[in-house]
């Protein structure tokens, strides 16, 4: 199985490394417009295979997608990152022209790839994408929802002062800010739900610290995030190609679902060997109704400004 990941920066680099060294693809290309970046990157990573013993080959390029030919997965992170004090949002007019220019490239060489977006405004770009494309919906997958729901479980076990992995918690609606939406109703630890242990007060602490996870580490960082968003993206593409057919929150073309339409927003799907094997519908409660409708606003009205690119 081969993956693309365009963009060798920290969030690339991380993918690929966390990837190559879980042997989820038995080949990575890395590629990157700037001459010789993806090229040290790869050959960093691959020094490290005789002593964590992985056997993946990984290698990188220089704007060449001819060697990106026959991917089964493409992972997009290219773009400018955001940097303290920048929302998602304010990236759309510069990471759009980018974003629309590599899925035309890579599709060039890799036809039936299933397109991993990771760059931001991720829903926005992942609308763009399917757009752009006019692939069917199932190979378009926006990552956000999978690293907000890991975030959400790393702030509850934090809280409950357990391990992360007893933990289970997502995250659904934009991945922005103020448009995602912890489902701190449905979070258990172990089965049980999560409110027998943490106060309401509490949880919605948990929930606010979730929707500035993304802006707290910026602040910390001076830029993104890029381990946990590595680690997410080899989640997503790990059950992509092993048709493991997880449950994971990703940001898909709804058409009718959760009442929305011709968006791409972040729902629970199944994922396996053909992308979003399906959207799963999950009851939610009147709040969780509005505040999705909420979220679908917001990242609707961003989605209006991609009319230039897409004209």
């Amino acid at each position: 199985m081969k993956v693309t990941i365009v963009g060798a920066g920290n969030v690339g680099a991380s993918c690929a490394d966390a990837i190559s060294y879980r042997g989820i693809a038995s080949e990575v290309v890395l590629l990157d417009i700037k001459e010789g970046f993806a090229e040290g990157k790869a050959m960093d990573i691959m020094q490290c295979a005789t002593n964590t013993g992985f056997n993946t080959q990984l290698s990188g390029v220089t704007n060449d997608y001819s060697k990106t030919a026959n991917s089964d997965v493409v992972v997009i992170t290219s773009g400018i990152p955001r940097k303290p004090g920048m929302t998602r949002e304010e990236l759309i007019g510069i990471n759009a022209g980018i974003v629309k220019s590599v899925a035309e490239n890579v599709l060039a060489h890799s036809p039936n790839a299933i397109i991993v977006v990771v760059s931001n405004p991720m829903d926005t770009m992942t609308y763009l994408t399917l757009k752009a494309t006019g692939l069917p919906k199932n190979r378009i997958i926006g990552m956000g929802g999978a690293l907000d729901s890991s975030r959400f479980r790393y702030y509850i076990s934090k809280a409950l002062n357990t391990p992360a992995n007893d933990i289970s918690a997502m995250v659904i609606g934009g991945h922005g800010d103020t448009t995602m939406i912890p489902l701190t109703r449905l979070a258990s630890y172990n089965g049980i739900p999560v409110s027998e242990f943490l106060s309401e007060e509490a949880l919605q602490k948990v929930a606010a610290d979730t929707m500035v996870g993304g802006a707290t580490l910026t602040g910390l960082l001076g830029t993104s995030a890029w381990y946990a968003p590595g680690a997410s993206v080899a989640y997503l593409v790990d059950s992509i190609l092993n048709n493991q057919r997880k449950m994971i929150a990703c940001s898909v073309l709804l058409e009718g679902e959760y009442g929305q339409s011709d968006i791409c927003m972040g729902v629970p799907c199944i994922i396996g060997k053909n992308g979003v094997e399906e959207i799963l519908s999950i009851n939610l409660n009147d709040a969780e109704k509005a505040l999705f409708a909420k979220s679908s606003d917001a990242v609707r009205n961003m989605n209006a400004d991609l009319k230039s690119v897409l004209a």
